[in-house]
């Protein structure tokens, strides 16, 4: 009983650290992302500066829209448990079907 319970607890646990402290971790490094290239103090700005902030804009956009979609696919989730559904990924994007 004791092993069984020390195979699934670490999924649990797996689990838990992507979908739980997965997304915040991903939008902080999207907010220090959109940090990247700030001008500095004297106000000089280089063609060096340019490209790291259009870089750090991108990695903040594609770490933003990360964040965006796990928030909707958990919003599904919730909506389609709620409805008497549940979601298919089976073509590719998530769908409601009912439960069988």
């Amino acid at each position: 009983m004791f092993t069984l319970f020390l195979q699934d607890i670490w999924k649990v646990l797996l689990y838990s650290l992507i979908l739980g402290a997965g997304l915040p971790v991903v939008y902080a490094l999207g907010v220090r992302a959109s940090a990247l290239g700030t001008v500095a103090a004297d106000g000089a700005e280089t063609a060096a500066v340019r490209r790291r902030q259009v870089l750090g804009k991108t990695v903040a956009g594609i770490c933003f829209a990360v964040v965006l979609a796990g928030i909707g696919l958990g919003l599904a989730y919730i909506w389609a448990s709620g409805h008497g559904d549940q979601l298919s990924f089976e073509h590719g994007s998530p769908t409601f079907v009912p439960k069988s």
